[in-house]
């Protein structure tokens, strides 16, 4: 612990803009390591935790843009040379990386160990969802697919630069593979099942959806299928599809906005499931739900497949449909009664903080010590 405690960490991160599942892996190391310079994209001040916050942060020269924190997913271009720094000499540099911050020069002598989200989706396995459903056309889809293929490349190379992988879900280990053709560990991302617990409260009736308006998330598929079936919506979150989704319902869903984690949990507590009805790299949201003991319905791929079990925690749908969807809204409805949410909640707390920082913190040991060494995939 001594040895861990002296160690010279630098920390790096995407962006911070908010807190997501990403973000609540960062706090838990930020909480470890409490002095350790912290180095991202761009950072919107107060949008993180305390623990977060209150550290040396370092923002490249995206930052300099005016409002960045709005448009910065458009700045992808720019990203690979943005995160381009010279970081301080350490013993570890330990990244957070969904898209670049697993791409930095690392000192001489120090490893680098990388927190993989999923390999940069906007170039990989989710490049259709993010730019051919917009419609792009002629000189802008032959642009947008130059430098796709560029980021590819880089990100493909830079990844040599990465000591140790820990992939947050079999489902990424896989990607990892397939893209950078190395492996890695698997420690599933962690969740505050302190916070996120049941109440005597009464279901009401009502599904749920918490998330990011995102394309790839697809809300579409839940407010059509609710849409279909007369079922009421509630639908917790913001994003670039919000104009676009809110005119698809039509005025039948009731969209709340960002709200507090106290109004999630609440509502979590209150509902009669949540619906996550996109393919997620893991998915924090759907144990969050069944830390309270509501069931979950969920896309029967990615993350999903490892935090929710058919049948026990919730109902996989094996299509993307709104016809499979509306074929699980009514399975879960005649089997309703039969989800004990005492346990949805001994499950979910396999996936506990305490449990994550066992992990994370017994590898990274055992990687300073010289043990746990990577080989190809």
């Amino acid at each position: 612990m001594d040895a861990m405690s002296s160690l010279r960490v630098v920390l790096v991160h995407d962006w911070l803009t908010g807190m997501r599942g990403g973000e609540k892996v960062l706090e838990s190391l930020c909480r470890r390591w409490t002095d350790a310079p912290l180095y991202t994209l761009i950072h919107k001040r107060g949008s993180c935790s305390k623990a977060i916050e209150n550290r040396p942060i370092v923002t490249s020269m995206l930052q300099k843009l005016p409002k960045v924190d709005r448009y910065y997913r458009w700045t992808l271009p720019l990203m690979p040379w943005a995160v381009a720094w010279r970081l301080p000499e350490c013993d570890l540099v330990f990244s957070s990386s969904h898209c670049v911050a697993k791409g930095v020069n690392v000192p001489a002598g120090a490893k680098h160990i990388s927190y993989c989200h999923t390999p940069m989706r906007y170039a990989w396995h989710m490049q259709e969802s993010y730019f051919h459903d917009r419609g792009w056309w002629g000189p802008k889809k032959w642009l947008a697919s130059a430098v796709l293929s560029r980021l590819r490349e880089w990100d493909r190379r830079t990844a040599a630069g990465v000591t140790h992988f820990i992939a947050n879900s079999n489902v990424i280990r896989e990607r990892i593979r397939d893209c950078y053709q190395r492996d890695a560990v698997v420690i599933h991302p962690p969740v505050d099942t302190y916070f996120y617990c049941p109440d005597n409260v009464v279901r009401e009736n009502y599904y749920l959806i918490l998330s990011a308006f995102a394309p790839y998330k697809r809300l579409d598929l839940a407010i059509d299928a609710c849409k279909k079936l007369g079922r009421r919506l509630v639908v917790i979150g913001s994003g670039q599809d919000e104009a676009k989704l809110k005119a698809r319902a039509e005025g039948k869903v009731e969209f709340l906005g960002w709200q507090p984690d106290s109004v999630l949990r609440d509502h979590l507590r209150r509902c009669q499931a949540l619906l996550f009805p996109g393919e997620e790299d893991f998915g924090i949201v759907p144990v969050e739900a069944q830390a309270c003991g509501t069931p979950v319905i969920a896309f029967g791929r990615g993350g999903a497949t490892e935090t929710v079990i058919h049948g026990r925690t919730g109902i996989w749908f094996p299509d993307q449909s709104v016809d499979s969807l509306v074929a699980a809204l009514e399975l879960f409805e005649a089997h309703r009664d039969s989800f004990d949410p005492d346990k949805l909640r001994t499950h979910a707390l396999r996936f506990r903080t305490e449990r994550f920082e066992e992990e994370v913190f017994g590898f990274v040991e055992s990687v300073m010590a010289g043990r746990g060494l990577q080989r190809a995939a």
